[in-house]
């Protein structure tokens, strides 16, 4: 569980921070990804995966556990039947933060959260993998040895030939 951070809140008092934080994450499983300021994004990001692994769960315990947190009822069906499915075989990360650049009109850095729903794919290990042999073909050696002669006599030639 994330530790509580010391100092300022984002934007107000601990209550509100939360329900920011919640609202923001509703926002992230709806759209799929959202644009905000990057300490908000490194703020939202492990509330986002702690919702992302209840959903993983499944169960109805974890459905009403998430359901405390984000009050959309579609949004939470969705996280469930839709993002869950496709982040089952991950073992953590399911968010990534891209930072963008600064906001015009006070200089914020910005940053894009979205969530990663590629499919993982999963390591090989070196003592495990065999390398695969390759197939050599070879061409008769009384046509290779043709063409060779060809073309120590005429370069044009042999290429005709070859062809």
């Amino acid at each position: 569980m994330p530790k509580p951070n010391k100092g300022p809140r984002l934007g107000g008092g601990p209550a509100h921070e939360r329900l920011m934080l919640n609202q923001m994450a509703a926002q992230l499983f709806e759209h799929k990804r959202i644009q905000t300021t990057e300490t908000k994004a490194k703020r939202l990001q492990p509330v986002a995966e702690r919702l992302v692994t209840f959903a993983k769960r499944g169960d109805l315990h974890a459905r009403r556990r998430v359901m405390r947190q984000i009050l959309d009822k579609s949004v939470v069906h969705e996280l469930f039947t839709e993002i869950a499915p496709l982040v089952e075989n991950r073992e953590g990360g399911y968010t990534r933060i891209i930072k963008t650049g600064y906001r015009k009109g006070d200089n914020a850095p910005m940053a894009i959260i979205e969530l990663v729903l590629e499919p993982v794919q999963p390591k090989v290990k070196a003592a495990k993998a065999e390398p695969k042999a390759e197939k050599v073909v070879e061409a008769p050696a009384e046509e290779t040895a043709e063409v060779v002669e060809e073309a120590a006599e005429a370069p044009e030639a042999a290429e005709e030939k070859a062809e």
